[in-house]
């Protein structure tokens, strides 16, 4: 008799898209589909999306997986991961009673100012800043009361899709602590700071540890999936920490690196520490914690020079041209310096009014230098954040593993590794946050079911980058002169947002 073949269902609900990635018992995807997601910015800094729209795109796109597969029954187990930090605020139906409130949005200046403090980095893990949902829920509770008074569930994506696929209103850890609410030396929500943000406690979801169980899909869901009925979900993480696993940083020494819209880096760590130089998470397992630098706009800056100083190509994209201009300019950009803030500064600094800089214009400079400089400024960003991450934990990085559509940038890729002076493995799987939730869902049948046996996680295939040496003293002294364009404008950057009234 043929042995049954156990496949896994991981949804990554991440800002742009919904992605359903199905994968067989050692890690090869064998169907996936996606959906787009639409956010909308109806004020400046204010990013937004329908909630509803979580669970249209993630039904669409797992259907149309499942759907694909000769034996849809073959599936075991699922698994969901999502966009951190942004936040819903349910009625007792289940329906959103205002937009969700995004991760990269900005609205809440005053609260981070204001309630911000070493007290509450110290319970949550998290820097005063602008992604934890803490300061916009005080933001809800100050412009937008009855709002959150009436609200009967307030929670993040995963707890909202746990709801609509199991009943249950609950979430994992690894997912929930990203709000800034729970205390994560315990993991348990904290009152101190359920009381800065002004949420109840029943209105905040169960809390499951992450790998465990949810709940079973309810059956009119798993007909509508074309999924079997009474399929477990595994409660998943945030597509940080999941990324992290399926690219192996459980490994000492190994560092993963998301350069996606945002830049994110992070390693795993056997207890519980907190520092300005990172943000603190839950970790994939027990007893883990993960430690994460942010630069919010990274591959946003150069899509953003692509879209508004590029060319129209021949398939109507702007900027293609500016890859090759840009790798023609030699190393450092003939002195142009990017600071990269579009969107706030986050490590090291946690400065929501910061703004991006570029400094050292001369005569020769043309586009393409500007368009170097940016990629060099963020690389001169991951720089700084290694070496404070470094500093603080006392932990070397010595390879960093890469992932995210920045990741597909060749020339990028080398600058980033010569700023840094260290090897970057560009990982060939484009959906590592999908592929750390299916180890999840891989790990939770491996022990509840004999007939499933779970592959220990392996280095993800892709191909090594390393650093030029002879460039090791140029970067270093431009960065020397990079690391301190932003303190000397400080004051600046905050004059000028008082003096926009913003």
């Amino acid at each position: 008799m043929t042995a049954r073949r156990r496949l896994v269902l991981a949804v990554d609900v991440s800002t742009t898209a919904a992605k359903a990635v199905v994968e067989d018992e050692a890690g090869r995807v064998v169907a996936a589909a996606s959906r787009p997601l639409a956010t909308s910015s109806p004020r400046a800094a204010w990013h937004e999306q329908d909630p509803s729209d979580w669970w249209t795109a993630t039904r669409g796109a797992v259907a149309e997986a499942v759907g694909s597969l000769p034996h849809p029954a073959d599936v075991a187990a699922m698994c969901v991961t999502h966009q951190r930090e942004t936040f819903a605020c349910l009625d007792g139906a289940g329906h959103a009673l205002r937009p969700a409130v995004l991760w990269v949005d900005g609205r809440a200046h005053e609260e981070i100012r204001e309630l911000g403090s070493a007290r509450v980095h110290e319970l949550s893990g998290k820097p005063a800043d602008t992604t934890p949902a803490l300061y916009k829920l005080a933001w809800l509770a100050e412009h937008e009361p009855e709002v959150l008074d009436s609200a009967e569930r307030v929670g993040d994506v995963q707890a909202y899709l746990a709801l609509r696929l199991t009943g249950r209103w609950a979430t994992g850890t690894g997912s929930a602590d990203s709000l800034g609410l729970m205390d994560l030396r315990s993991g348990t929500w904290a009152p101190e700071l359920l009381g800065v943000a002004h949420v109840r406690p029943d209105q905040l979801p169960q809390l499951v540890p992450t790998g465990e169980l949810i709940g079973e899909l309810l059956p009119e869901v798993a007909r509508d999936l074309g999924l079997a009925p009474g399929l477990p979900l595994v409660a998943g993480i945030g597509d940080g920490q999941a990324a992290g696993v399926a690219l192996g940083t459980a490994t000492p020494g190994v560092a993963y690196l998301n350069l996606g819209t945002s830049m994110v880096l992070g390693i795993e760590v056997p207890q519980y520490v907190w520092d300005p130089a990172f943000r603190t998470l839950a970790g994939p397992r027990p007893g883990t914690f993960t430690l994460e630098t942010v630069l919010n706009a990274a591959a946003y800056v150069a899509a953003w020079c692509r879209r508004e100083l590029g060319d129209v190509g021949p398939g109507g994209e702007r900027g293609v041209e500016l890859e090759a201009a840009a790798a023609a300019v030699p190393p450092g950009a003939e002195g142009l310096l990017t600071v990269p803030y579009w969107n706030a500064a986050q490590t090291p600094y946690w400065d929501p009014t910061a703004r991006g800089a570029t400094v050292g214009w001369h005569g020769r400079h043309t586009r393409a230098h500007l368009y170097r400089s940016i990629l060099e400024g963020v690389g001169y960003e991951l720089r700084l954040h290694l070496e404070r991450l470094e500093a603080a934990t006392g932990r070397p990085v010595l390879e960093i593993r890469a992932a995210g559509g920045g990741a597909r940038s060749g020339l990028w890729v080398q600058i980033l590794s010569d700023i840094t002076q260290r090897p970057v493995r560009v990982c060939a799987d484009g959906e590592m946050s999908a592929a750390g939730a299916a180890v999840l869902a891989r790990a939770y049948l491996a022990r509840t079911d004999d007939v499933f046996a779970s592959p220990p996680v392996r280095a993800p295939e892709g191909h090594e980058v390393t650093p030029d040496p002879a460039l090791a003293e140029r970067y270093s002294a431009l960065f020397g002169v990079q690391r301190r364009i932003y303190p000397q404008l400080r004051d600046v950057f905050a004059e000028l947002v008082e003096a926009l009234g913003e």
